[in-house]
């Protein structure tokens, strides 16, 4: 199993409900040939594999560096200053992302 997939597998038992409280959201990760779409809704976290049909934000980075990122290795921000994090949707949305996903 690849590192990115076993960070999918474990992302609902990670997340903190009361920082999803109230908050309504699919997450579409491109992440090279792989797409995961978390959608959170009513306190909960739900993972697939695949597009969702209608995301909020899309994220798209390669393997390599979404690893890093999870670790702790690369800054989100620098990431996407640098290119190495392309995102398209709610801007919020990405600011949320660490501590929500606990990335990093």
């Amino acid at each position: 199993m690849s590192e990115v997939k076993a960070f999918f597998d474990g992302v609902s038992s990670g997340v903190d409900a009361s920082k999803i409280e109230g908050m309504n959201a699919i997450f579409q990760f491109n992440i090279g040939d792989d797409v995961y779409t978390v959608a959170v809704a009513d306190g909960a976290v739900n993972v697939s594999e695949g597009a969702a049909e209608k995301a909020s934000i899309e994220l798209t980075m390669t393997p390599e560096d979404f690893i890093a990122l999870t670790k702790g290795e690369l800054n989100g921000q620098q990431a996407f200053l640098t290119g190495k994090l392309k995102i398209k949707g709610d801007m919020t949305l990405a600011m949320k992302l660490q501590s929500v996903f606990n990335i990093g």
